[in-house]
């Protein structure tokens, strides 16, 4: 299971790439769900106008990741006339589409967790005191700590006080997390126009296929004049 943090930013762009970032948000957690892929949405930078947005920050958990971003990472390129400005002549606009470097990690390990033995208490009376059957674990890096008594086997109760130390330490990095990433998108905030990994058109945002340009048009040309005289 791979984790990878994606960032969807407008740049310094107006509202039209602000309504750009959040329809291509829609259509990248459409395709998420269609493989599968689990997401939690890190971070939002709303735009001026109402269902626009500067920036966005996802966790993404899965398989094969590198496989499945290859299509949407890089410029993405809508070709529409604007809806907040009726008159305005531009018709191409420019969003990024970005993989950030991830150093959290969401797993702990086993070395780094102390396991102590204890009486349990609470309801139960005499029997449950008898044994030390409760467990309290300590994740040493952080400091975050558990006790658990569910069962009346010490063993049982040691993978449950591991689990509960994993989602505290996932939650701890999570929050820090977001911190970090939350004003990631300025760096982001030159665009490269040229050469989009995805257009679309319209206001209802239809996907369209990238036209070759003038120059690979040419080298086609030459390629198919090439094999004729062969």
């Amino acid at each position: 299971m791979e984790t990878k943090i994606i960032q969807i930013t407008s740049g310094r762009g107006p509202a039209e790439c602000c309504w750009v970032v959040a329809q291509v948000l829609k259509l990248f957690i459409k395709a998420l769900k269609g493989e599968g892929i689990a997401y939690t949405i890190l971070n939002k930078e709303q735009g001026l106008e109402n269902r626009t947005l500067q920036s966005v920050t996802l966790k993404i958990e899965g398989n094969a990741l590198d496989v499945f971003l290859k299509p949407w990472k890089g410029t993405i390129q809508w070709i529409g006339k604007s809806k907040s400005r009726v008159y305005h002549k531009r018709k191409n606009w420019f969003i990024g589409f970005y993989e950030v470097e991830n150093n959290q990690t969401f797993q702990i390990d086993e070395k780094d967790i102390i396991y102590q033995a204890t009486r349990s208490s609470g309801p139960g009376g005499q029997h449950v005191n008898k044994v030390s059957s409760a467990i309290r674990a300590v994740h040493k890096p952080s400091n975050i700590q558990v006790l658990v008594m569910d069962s009346r086997s010490q063993h049982q109760n040691k993978k449950i006080a591991k689990q509960r130390l994993q989602e505290k330490v996932a939650e701890l990095q999570l929050q820090a997390l977001k911190g970090s990433v939350k004003h990631q998108w300025e760096n982001h905030l030159q665009l490269q126009r040229g050469n989009p990994v995805k257009i679309f058109k319209g206001n209802d945002f239809k996907v369209q296929k990238k036209e070759k340009t003038y120059k690979s048009k040419r080298n086609q040309l030459k390629a198919d004049l090439r094999k004729q005289l062969e």
